[in-house]
């Protein structure tokens, strides 16, 4: 199967649209597929096998056999990390097509997928390459006459459910840390984007990851991701997506105590002191909101702006929204592309509406932009009082909020006064002010004159709704293991 994608003309094919299980591509056992959309156009892709229980059941098994006594529970570690090069550089080889993929499926800009994404996902598993064989316990001093050492060893199986608005990205972040821990892998991908996740699963079976240690099933959460979830034989369960679907999460897996990790969403506040370099934040502040249509878990949704420096900036960031170029994503000059879906068009319009229905001040955008596809306008409203649905609720499209402040108190207590603690930033030149922000703001990550700024050594999870346990880094490595402790008579 093959589809044009784009007014050029050019052709991708599409290879992969079965399940992924114990080394094969199947069929879902019920037979059933889905459409996957194209979110620029609206045009069916492909049909992609609709996994649910009994699709899952063979994955798990799978994965249970690779963990309990396959080849890849005797694996060298050093051999581990090694696979995990060879996949990251053959997707470096393979970069052009899976960016394009990842365009026609997500609907992302090409100049984001090809230049940010794809990046990303290479950097990340070379990162978790070089941790499989440095992953290590410690020995313990205790009393008596004994030997005491800890090792730390993987969970398991794993069960993995991925979000839509990162798709190749969120791969890596579960795929890394997982596999150098030794453990195997079902995962669930977005049902909207499972297409670059199920290329990746062909790269890695290319590769030489032995079968059943990477099983992919798409479709939908109620049947699919319920599954994943209650599945006995499924010992982790990692999780991106919305806070109230990891509610559910939390109590389907409470029966079997599987271990969670939860990277959630956000309303991260992102302040602009009066002693700001304007022309930077006006920058960072339309990236860290427009980034990937406003998609973005950590989006610097609700902008606090010092008084003093109010309409300068508003006059700097108005500019950069309006200017925004939509448009086909694979051009090279987009730089912003549709909303995932009708579903979610429809949720980003909805805020809008209440936005000005609630008094906000709309500045600029505000509207749909063509007939075809699901493109939202940048938007910027001023005015916005903290009580405010857009102030409070997470709107996962391009939709920035304007809020004023003057005390530093009240803005520390107001950037706080939120569920959700994912990421916060602050603009200073006053180092002191940007330390105590940082010390004093209850989120996950806080960026200083600088925004949307990502490493594979950073850790990165929230604080409250968003989320628990953390991604990236040590400690998202160390998510996937077991300490246990061995003592010894001497």
């Amino acid at each position: 199967m093959s589809v044009s994608y784009s007014q050029l003309g050019h052709v991708l094919p599409i290879e992969h649209t079965q399940c992924f299980i114990d080394g094969r591509w199947q069929d879902a056992a019920s037979g059933k597929t889905f459409a996957t959309v194209n979110p620029a156009t609206e045009e069916e892709i492909a049909q992609v096998a609709e996994g649910d229980f009994a699709d899952v059941d063979r994955a798990a098994r799978a994965a249970r056999r690779a963990f309990d006594g396959g080849p890849w529970s005797r694996m060298d570690a050093r051999d581990r990390g090694r696979l995990l090069y060879l996949l990251a550089d053959r997707i470096e080889q393979q970069i052009d097509d899976l960016a394009a993929l990842e365009t026609l499926d997500n609907g992302k800009p090409i100049s984001e997928s090809r230049g940010g994404d794809l990046p990303l996902v290479i950097d990340c598993l070379r990162y978790y390459a070089g941790f499989a064989d440095k992953i290590h316990g410690s020995t313990i001093p205790i009393r008596g006459n004994h030997f005491c050492y800890t090792r730390r060893e993987p969970v398991g199986v794993v069960g993995q459910i991925i979000p839509w608005n990162f798709p190749m990205l969120m791969v890596a972040w579960k795929w890394g840390p997982a596999l150098a821990a030794g453990c195997t892998i079902v995962m669930k991908p977005a049902e909207q984007t499972p297409l670059t996740c199920l290329r990746l699963a062909a790269i890695a079976k290319d590769v030489g990851f032995p079968d059943g240690v990477i099983n992919i099933v798409p479709g939908f959460g109620p049947t699919a991701g319920d599954a994943v979830v209650k599945h006995p034989m499924i010992d982790k369960i990692a999780f991106t997506g919305e806070h109230t679907t990891a509610q559910t999460i939390s109590r389907n897996a409470a029966e079997s105590l599987k271990r969670l990790t939860f990277e959630l969403g956000g309303k991260s506040p992102n302040v602009v002191m009066d002693d700001a370099d304007l022309d930077a934040a006006a920058h960072g502040a339309y990236v860290g909101m427009y980034l990937n249509q406003g998609q973005c878990c950590c989006a610097g949704s609700r902008l606090f702006v010092h008084s003093k420096i109010r309409e300068k900036f508003l006059d700097k960031i108005q500019k950069l929204a309006a200017s925004r170029k939509l448009g086909d994503p694979f051009s090279p000059d987009t730089e912003q592309g549709p909303q995932i879906d009708q579903r979610q068009f429809d949720k980003v319009m909805s805020y809008i509406v209440r936005g000005q229905e609630e008094g906000a001040k709309l500045l600029v955008g505000g509207c749909r932009v063509g007939e075809r596809g699901f493109f939202i306008a940048p938007t910027v409203f001023d005015n916005v009082r903290d009580d405010m649905s857009i102030a409070r609720e997470e709107i996962f499209g391009p939709v920035l909020s304007v809020l004023t402040f003057e005390d530093k108190e009240d803005l520390i207590r107001r950037a706080n006064d939120t569920f959700y603690g994912l990421a916060a930033a602050i603009w200073t030149r006053d180092i002191s002010v940007a330390h105590e922000f940082a010390a004093r703001v209850r989120a996950g990550t806080v960026w200083v004159n600088c925004y949307d700024a990502f490493d594979a050594a950073a850790p990165f999870g929230g604080f409250k709704l968003s989320g628990h346990g953390r991604e990236l880094g040590e400690e998202g490595l160390r998510t996937y293991t077991e300490s246990k402790t061995v003592t010894i008579k001497l």
